[in-house]
């Protein structure tokens, strides 16, 4: 399983409630799971983007299917997906939380 950093951003610039944001979790949690990856991490509003999120996925199929799925899923938009090697993740987990 290879780690891969998912950055996205929401579509919709509305107003976002505990409900919508547990909706979109969920969302990017089921996307994962359709296609053999796991979300390990979620971070909300990073940066410039909205959503952060880790996934663990068996190769690069899987974590490309995942990004096409979570961009139908809840109104998100991926803007990066990636691939980490386990020495780059520490540093990368440090930055962000």
């Amino acid at each position: 399983m290879a780690t891969y950093v998912a950055l996205c951003n929401f579509t919709d610039q509305g107003v976002r409630s505990v409900k919508d944001t547990t909706k979109r979790a969920d969302a990017v949690r089921e996307a994962a799971s359709k296609f053999g990856a796991k979300m390990t991490h979620i971070y909300w509003t990073l940066g410039k983007y909205d959503l952060v999120t880790l996934i663990e996925a068996p190769d690069d199929a899987a974590a490309a299917a995942f990004g096409l799925a979570i961009s139908s899923a809840g109104n998100i938009r991926l803007q990066t997906l990636r691939a980490f090697s386990r020495d780059e993740m520490g540093p990368i987990l440090g930055k962000l939380g």
